[in-house]
């Protein structure tokens, strides 16, 4: 290919600082050979990219993701629906997006997959992630176990999934909530293919487990976590970082996989389009 290809990060924090944007720079530097990278502050500065890039990682950010300022989230679903058209509209060249956590939310309340609800509480830490049937042969998912460990941070969640329209639009959920026999709640969707070329997941699949430490054992920040969720809590999920096969496994499979996926494609279209 003569020209570099274009990678956006849509930085969905609004201002307030976190580890997902620095572990999706990292991730993303990986392939910096490849892709020409832009960041974008959408909901701080209303900054969202337009549709010439040939890769998008949406991230995770707070609040309630049904609500925006009527500006940037107007600006991001019609993103979502252009790119989704343009994919629909053209056989050989596709774009490829990735939606972390809260980005998660917002595109499953766009296609309306199911019912997004406010939790009864905060889930927080390193959780085990079960796969599907569909999560178990998909590309980006077949090499982890399961379950698998995720860093796991929402006040809202997909639940009551749609069947009818996730077969409308050829979607699959890859992943659920862990199994908790202890209380009548349902489980929650925990990843989504909506495409080939458009996957997200609930959980954080960037998280590190060097800057989660670094993070949490910040005398502020631990404070604020054993207060909320108690000593066990805490200890558990420290425990959980510094097991290899936990978040690090899931850090280095998810996103890179993604990437590597969309660039295969991107190389497989060129050559047949050539």
């Amino acid at each position: 290919m003569e020209n570099r290809l274009k990678l956006a990060i849509l930085d969905m924090n609004e201002g307030k600082p976190n580890q997902g944007m620095r572990c999706i720079r990292d991730i993303t530097a990986m392939y910096s050979s490849v892709f020409d990278i832009t960041e974008f502050d959408v909901r701080s500065k209303n900054e969202v990219p337009d549709t010439s890039f040939d890769v998008y990682i949406s991230s995770g950010g707070p609040g309630n993701p049904m609500e925006g300022n009527g500006v940037w989230d107007k600006a991001w679903y019609k993103l979502v629906g252009d790119l989704w058209e343009f994919n629909l509209q053209n056989k050989f060249e596709k774009k490829y997006m990735f939606f972390i956590c809260h980005s998660f939310q917002m595109a499953c309340f766009y296609f309306e997959l199911g019912t997004l609800a406010p939790r009864k509480s905060t889930s927080f830490g390193v959780m085990p992630v079960h796969q599907t049937r569909y999560g178990s042969d998909d590309p980006i998912f077949s090499s982890l176990p399961d379950p698998f460990h995720a860093v796991d941070s929402r006040d809202f969640q997909l639940i009551q999934p749609d069947l009818d329209v996730f077969r409308l639009h050829g979607a699959k959920i890859l992943a659920m909530e862990k199994i908790r026999t202890h209380v009548d709640y349902e489980r929650a969707i925990m990843a989504v293919r909506f495409s080939d070329e458009f996957i997200g997941t609930q959980f954080h699949p960037e998280a590190d487990p060097v800057g989660m430490k670094i993070h949490f054992e910040k005398p502020e920040i631990r404070t604020k976590v054993i207060a909320n969720f108690g000593q066990e809590k805490y200890d558990t999920m420290m425990d959980k970082l510094d097991d290899p096969d936990k978040i690090e496994l899931t850090h280095n499979t998810i996103l890179p996989r993604f990437i590597e996926n969309a660039l295969d494609s991107i190389f497989a279209n060129n050559v047949v389009m050539a």
